[in-house]
């Protein structure tokens, strides 16, 4: 049998690095606008320790005033290698390359063509190890150091700005910042890994963890600056790949073979431990001195956690107002693309989000802050309202102007106002046949399942729904959603996902006829997962006793969405979505990692909603 490749590229660096698709026409004027006005060069830039670091320079032809440096560091990649070999995009959008910065590229410490050793999320901890020790921060701070008193014709400016791992790197450029980096805009920045791409409130991302440290996690075999070959694989079907994986064991046995060093370390260390602990960066963001632009998709899967954790982090310790923080109904990435702002799947947003983004915020935003520019005006919170469609600026965010709702699971699938009385909704979990986290077929996941129309998983028996009556006026949520369910499993282990989704009425609320282009559409609007080992303490994990009603909460990110007239509010409840989450075996074990075949059982999970044990969602509405 021939086999079809894995991917030749992980996801994460498609969407992080790499040019985006537009007209070919557009791209090759885009790209002799770069040669004709920018002249490239090329430095290895000595560290503290000696450890030199490959940077690329595109420096600005018009030298009839001093440009601000645009600097991105990356572990994705720094190519086209070669100074007559030129990228054909430099910024963020093509008005930056017009606007005149000079743009700085780097490779980070033992990546592609620089040296050193490199290490996944490192602990920012050389300000505690003395002069000469080095880390992210360190490699920042030297970098920046060394072009502003070594480019030509620079203003003394520093901006920085990177999405998802880059977005890491501009994060820890604020930990005892370069005085010359006076701002930064970390985009969809991995914040905590343990709560960012490869876990969710503990639950393990498999195919993001596998498919992206099939290659990012090979080690270098002397060959600097290119990209490792995947390994290949029989099916373009995730759910069937990762099915027939087997226990998470499977992976070194049938696949790595013990050669991935990041995935071996993260197997060894199941729970929030002192190794996640200290690759976590929030603990370092408490004192940000440049002007900082937080910017995040709502529909990202990959790092959602990172750029709301890292605004409220930075915005929370920060002694001055200048954390400002935008979020758009944008996929990973999304917001960097030229004509891709409109839409995701079957959701629409009604214009070009990212364009209005690219021109309105982020333009204006380094243009203030490097070229000292006046008369802008970007509010504190850019948030994008998802259902009404529509861009709101608040002075904080959440937004102060809220009221508290909580809604109630009742029996008959009931979610509403009034306290239950009696009743519980049992259902199985079954590691044979786990519910699908999306009804298309995807080798890992594919964008448009974070907005996916969840019928598909409603109409499943391991699949509860409690949705309201159709809604009399427009309901805006803003800010966390807080669960506290009460639950049962007749086992010792679980996993509890929640869905919120926007049922669509069949027929418009206007007129009343048939809705032909959206019928009675559930939109999923934020769904989250937690492993019930985890329901008190991540880092110190117990099984359930069978059969006992336990309380377990946790939250939703964020949301800003309006549920219209006629609309109905629903939650749906489930133990798997598969493959994008790992099956939990259901007997517990003290690490997932090692679970066996026998591990793995069909469980009954009970959802209370009675007196006693009132399940129940808390959130609050924005008052307009």
């Amino acid at each position: 049998m021939r086999l079809l490749p894995l991917f030749v590229i992980p996801l994460f660096i498609l969407l992080t690095h790499a040019t985006p698709a537009f007209a070919d026409d557009a791209a090759e004027k885009r790209a002799e606008y770069i040669r004709d006005n920018y002249t490239k060069y090329e430095y290895q830039i000595e560290m503290r320790d000696g450890v030199k670091l490959f940077t690329s320079v595109y420096i600005p032809n018009d030298d009839s005033t001093p440009h601000p440096i645009l600097f991105q560091r990356t572990p994705y990649r720094v190519a086209p290698y070669g100074v007559s070999k030129y990228k054909t995009r430099l910024g963020p959008s093509e008005a930056f390359e017009k606007e005149g910065f000079i743009f700085v590229f780097q490779d980070v410490r033992g990546k592609f063509m620089s040296e050193g050793e490199f290490v996944n999320m490192r602990p920012q901890d050389a300000y505690k190890r003395g002069k000469k020790a080095t880390d992210d921060s360190t490699d920042t701070y030297d970098s920046i150091d060394w072009l502003v008193k070594n480019i030509d014709n620079n203003n003394g400016n520093v901006g920085m700005w990177g999405t998802s791992y880059p977005g890491y790197y501009t994060s820890v450029a604020s930990i005892n910042a370069h005085p010359a980096l006076k701002a930064i805009s970390p985009q969809a920045p991995i914040a905590d890994w343990f709560f960012d791409d490869f876990h969710r409130n503990g639950a393990f991302v498999t195919p993001m963890a596998f498919i992206f440290f099939d290659t990012f996690d090979k080690q270098r075999d002397g060959e600097f600056g290119y990209w490792p070959k995947a390994m290949e694989s029989v099916t373009p079907d995730g759910y069937q790949f990762f099915k027939e994986l087997g226990p998470l064991s499977n992976v070194n046995k049938d696949h790595f073979h013990g050669e991935r060093p990041f995935w071996n370390e993260l197997t060894e260390h199941p729970n929030y431990d002192d190794y996640w602990q200290a690759r976590n960066v929030l603990q370092h963001l408490n004192d940000t001195k440049p002007a900082t632009l937080v910017v995040g998709g709502w529909f990202d899967t990959e790092d959602l956690y990172g750029p709301l954790a890292t605004y409220q982090t930075m915005s929370d310790k920060s002694k001055n107002e200048h954390i400002q923080l935008v979020m758009g109904p944008w996929y990973h990435g999304q917001w960097n693309s030229p004509k891709g702002g409109k839409s995701l799947g079957e959701a629409e947003f009604g214009f070009d989000t990212s364009a209005w983004f690219q021109k309105n915020i982020l333009l204006p935003f380094f243009q203030q802050h490097l070229k000292e520019e006046d008369n802008v005006n970007i509010a504190t919170a850019t948030m994008f309202e998802t259902g009404a469609n529509r861009w709101r600026k608040f002075d904080v965010w959440p937004p102060k102007n809220t009221k508290n709702k909580t809604l109630y699971l009742n029996k008959n699938q009931k979610f509403s106002d009034e306290k239950p009385s009696a009743g519980q909704s049992d259902y199985i979990s079954d590691p044979n046949n786990p519910v699908p986290h999306s009804a298309n077929i995807s080798r890992g996941w594919d964008r448009p399942y974070m907005v996916e129309d969840q019928r598909f998983a409603a109409r499943r028996p391991d699949v509860l729904v409690f949705e309201t009556a159709p809604l009399e006026n427009d309901l805006t949520i803003a800010g966390e959603i807080d669960l506290d369910l009460w639950f049962s499993t007749n086992k010792t282990a679980a996993d509890v996902v929640v869905k919120l989704v926007d049922v669509f009425p069949g027929v418009d609320v206007n007129n009343n006829k048939v809705d032909q282009k959206t019928g009675n559409r559930h939109e999923l609007v934020r769904w989250g997962v937690i492993r019930g080992r985890f329901r008190e303490s991540m880092s110190d994990p117990k099984p359930f006793e069978a059969n006992k009603p336990t309380k377990v909460g946790f939250e939703l990110y964020d949301v800003l969405h309006t549920f219209k007239r006629g609309h109905k509010l629903q939650i749906q409840v489930q133990s798997s979505l598969f493959p994008f989450t790992d099956i939990n075996p259901q007997n517990y074990v003290e690490n997932i990692f090692d679970a066996k075949e026998e591990d793995f059982v069909k469980a009954f999970h009970t959802i209370y909603h009675n007196k006693q044990y009132p399940s129940a969602i808390h959130f609050n509405t924005l008052e307009k």
